[in-house]
């Protein structure tokens, strides 16, 4: 097996005797890449001779070369009708369709779940480790987004989709038994876990693209604001909050079905500039006076990677931004508001300009390399080997008691 080459001497390969150990990664599916693919690669990294099993694929070539594999084995989904657009209309088929890959020659099975990956089968002689970036939300907390989107919050459609989730909901909590160990993104996905599954999670942050500039870039005049433009990502409360501070300057990067509107509702001082490659992000993200998020996140990769640009945060206080910002002390990094509605973000912001000076653009940086991908590798690849030695020591005592009866 080769291992990237930071992770030498780390990763324990002998699995019986005179075999290496076999490894099996699956992710939940493959259409675009974002934060959870990023963890993909960085434990393909790892484990670079692992298969990859998703529901489907529809990834580029470069784009799987990116990832850092050639080709992964996909379900029955793969072959669904308009399936990029509309994946979400296949979530009832998706327990079943996780449930029907063959991982039983494997070894260690690794899963980068967000949705159903953990619900894979395995055996009693196989360690199932699981990283679950979140419970699935569409069947969780954000049931009621899910169902709005959709065109099913009303109606006899609505009734089907909420018994459709609610046996989805059970299915997950029963699938939670699976894994052997489960790993998470944060703390605050952690008390998620433990609250939904009943199950401890050992947190190992995930893995930020960091900014690869030499010098830290002076502030402009502006502030930025970039995700999707969706409801849950709550861009329109800082749209409003701008629109009543008329001499700060605000850059929303993003589209989505919410553009036109939160366009049509703008100041003159708010500019939509719409999708922008991540280079021209970056020099957004660089450049801002502060970097401003209204979500609740699981944990907040954007948030990482504008400190790591040199830009203060400000955000809202709750998820996994109360774990990525620093608030207090000498190298703050950011300010938190308490809630995503315009006074809140508004009064957040004056605060921020008000002490602007006080907040250190180096100190942003230095706090987001705590989270580079070099530290998610030896940490995952550590917290794997002490399940693997957990594994066998369990297995070796089962073979004495049998023995001994």
């Amino acid at each position: 097996m080769r291992t990237h080459a930071s992770l030498k001497g780390l990763i324990k390969l002998p699995w019986k005797m005179g075999t290496a150990m076999r490894v099996g990664v699956v992710h939940d599916w493959l259409y675009t890449i974002g934060g959870a693919e990023q963890v993909l690669r960085e434990i393909l990294k790892c484990y670079p001779d692992a298969d990859v099993f998703t529901l489907f694929d529809l990834l580029e070539v470069e784009e799987r070369r990116k990832l850092g594999f050639e080709k992964a084995r996909t379900s029955f989904l793969q072959k669904m009708p308009m399936l990029a657009r509309h994946h979400r209309s296949y979530l009832p088929l998706m327990g079943i369709a996780i449930e029907q890959f063959d991982l039983s020659s494997y070894d260690l099975v690794i899963s980068s779940s967000h949705a159903v990956a953990k619900g894979v089968i395995t055996g009693p002689d196989q360690l199932h480790v699981a990283y679950v970036h979140s419970p699935m939300r569409y069947a969780w907390d954000l049931q009621h987004v899910y169902l709005k989107e959709g065109g099913y919050d009303s109606g006899v459609k609505s009734l089907i989709a909420r018994s459709i989730l609610h046996r989805m909901r059970l299915w997950d909590v029963r699938t939670a038994n699976g894994p052997d160990a489960i790993f998470t993104n944060s703390q605050f996905v952690a008390r998620r876990v433990k609250k939904i599954y009943g199950r401890d999670a050992k947190v190992i942050y995930p893995p930020v693209t960091l900014s690869t500039r030499d010098a830290i870039l002076p502030a402009g005049n502006h502030f930025l604001a970039t995700s999707r433009l969706v409801p849950y990502k709550r861009i329109e409360p800082i749209v409003r909050a701008f629109n009543a501070m008329p001499d700060l300057k605000l850059v929303v990067a993003g589209d989505g079905p919410e553009a036109v509107r939160l366009k049509k509702l703008a100041g003159p001082n708010v500019s939509f500039v719409g999708f922008v490659p991540d280079k021209r992000l970056r020099e957004l993200m660089a450049t801002a006076r502060a970097f401003v998020f209204a979500a609740e996140e699981d944990f907040g990769i954007v948030l990482v990677e504008a400190q790591s640009e040199g830009a203060p945060v400000l955000a809202l206080g709750r998820g996994g931004a109360r774990e990525s910002i620093a608030t207090s002390g000498l190298y703050a990094t950011g300010m938190y508001f308490e809630n995503a509605d315009p006074a809140s973000i508004a009064n957040c912001v004056r605060s921020f300009v008000a002490r602007e000076t006080t907040i250190s653009r180096a100190d942003c940086r230095q706090r987001a390399a705590f989270f580079s991908a070099e530290r998610f590798r030896r940490q995952f690849v550590s917290a794997v080997n002490e399940e693997l030695e957990r594994f066998h020591a369990n297995r070796q005592g089962r073979s004495l008691q049998r023995l001994i009866a």
